[in-house]
């Protein structure tokens, strides 16, 4: 509480610092017409009364319970203004932020596990959307080696939203991609041919749901498809000689759209 000298009334700066407050915020709430200091000394300076002062705590706890500066002010002065309904209405709005403050938590949450996991599903949950041959644990290897790149975050952005149902289509989709790989190297379709460079964009496509795939890109995927082990296994499992033949109908899409794959870099 302040003493109040009604003689000369209270100080705009000794009022600040007793209601918690910037004598700015005081300024500007006169300025506007809000609460203004009423007390006039025969030497022209202003001063809060007691009056005047117990306006100022009552903006003080009505701010504090979220109310904008014209609730307020209908608050205090239209005598006709239900406080209760004022109140109610208010808590009402402070609901509806609370439940969006949520969801956004819950995306917040999303996005830093993704982050830190890639695909957001169980190693089970994993299994049985992308089949009995994936490797859960080799998954979460991927972060040790691309977590500090521009592809992991965007892999993170993608995977933050995708459901297991979307996981499950966009596996089925390279699963088809990959069996039509095998079906074409059967019948013998060349590099360079309009049926190869057809596969070689689906692939490019789907594959652009983890992270945007350049063509550069795709020719070191491409390098990494037949020599890395793991994937080389993966495709001549689908076929025999998989891995080299789609490596070659993805060095072939390249040189024909100006790559030279020899001097293909990840970018």
């Amino acid at each position: 509480m302040t003493e109040v000298d009604e003689r000369a009334g209270v100080t705009v700066g000794r009022a600040a610092r007793a209601l918690g407050v910037t004598v700015r915020t005081l300024h500007h709430w006169d300025e506007i017409g809000l609460a203004s200091p009423s007390h006039r000394t025969a030497a022209g300076y202003r001063g809060y009364t007691e009056t005047d002062l117990e306006r100022l705590r009552r903006i003080v706890a009505y701010r504090d319970s979220g109310l904008g500066l014209d609730a307020i002010r209908e608050v205090l002065d239209d005598a006709t203004a239900q406080i209760r309904d004022t109140l109610r209405a208010q808590r009402a709005q402070l609901a509806e932020r609370i439940e969006e403050l949520q969801r956004l938590d819950g995306r917040l949450e999303r996005m830093t596990q993704a982050h830190e996991r890639g695909i957001l599903l169980s190693d089970d949950e994993q299994t049985e959307t992308f089949g009995p041959d994936w490797d859960a644990a080799r998954a979460r290897e991927a972060r040790a080696m691309w977590g500090g790149s521009l592809q992991w975050a965007q892999f993170a952005e993608r995977s933050a939203s995708r459901s297991r149902e979307e996981w499950r289509a966009l596996s089925q989709a390279m699963s088809t991609l990959q069996r039509d790989l095998g079906d074409a190297l059967a019948h013998g379709v060349e590099p360079g041919s309009p049926e190869a460079d057809a596969l070689v964009e689906r692939h490019r496509e789907i594959f652009s749901n983890f992270f945007p795939l350049s063509r550069e890109m795709q020719v070191c995927l491409g390098r990494m498809f037949e020599s890395d082990p793991g994937f080389a296994a993966h495709y001549d499992g689908i076929r025999p000689g998989l891995a080299s033949w789609f490596r070659r109908i993805i060095d072939a899409s390249a040189r024909a759209n100006g790559i030279d794959p020899d001097a293909a870099v990840w970018r």
